[in-house]
């Protein structure tokens, strides 16, 4: 069986789930969506969290939620609170319902199946999340491959480079079939 990989043909872009990789990309997927899911207050007030104000001015002390919800004015820390305190939770909320709306395509592996447009892009942001997330926590810099090719075979960290090599090729060839 082919390798977990997307295609194009016909205008369409076709996805095909290894059985072996399926449960690695349920796994990661599904702790990026715990990961990412809106956070609601115990004394958040009621309204503003109806219409998605959140309570959050500071990015995270997690560098991988600072990462993936950094500040919008790197120089006017207070504008960066206000923005967040507007716009994170919606952020979540679209990171988190792409994360799991990847999981739902992975439902029968070694079936190729083609992507809805809203399916593709989820794809894609939730790609480019798990990416930035392993990436932040390797601390990997432009010359992450060099880094791989660094490190000895029993190395902890190697796995989780091969992983973010392997995340990086999906993608790849994800953006290959876009026209």
């Amino acid at each position: 069986m082919a390798p977990t990989r997307f295609r194009r043909r016909r205008g369409a872009v076709l996805l095909t789930v290894h059985e072996l990789e399926a449960p690695v990309l349920l796994g990661l997927l599904a702790q990026l969506a715990d990961l990412v899911a809106p956070e609601v207050a115990a004394d958040a007030d009621p309204l503003a969290a109806m219409v998605g104000i959140g309570t959050a001015t500071a990015p995270s002390d997690n560098p991988v939620l600072a990462r993936l919800f950094p500040d919008a004015y790197a120089d006017d820390p207070e504008s960066s609170g206000e923005f967040r305190r507007y716009t994170e939770n919606s952020l979540r909320e679209r990171k988190h319902a792409a994360a799991l709306a990847v999981i739902a395509t992975l439902e029968e592996p070694g079936v190729e199946r083609p992507l809805s447009p809203e399916e593709v892009e989820a794809w894609l942001g939730a790609l480019t999340d798990l990416r930035l997330a392993i990436g932040t926590a390797l601390s990997v810099d432009e010359d992450w491959e060099a880094q791989l090719a660094g490190l000895p075979p029993d190395h902890p960290a190697r796995q989780s480079f091969e992983i973010y090599n392997w995340l990086s090729w999906l993608q790849e060839t994800l953006l290959r079939c876009l026209p």
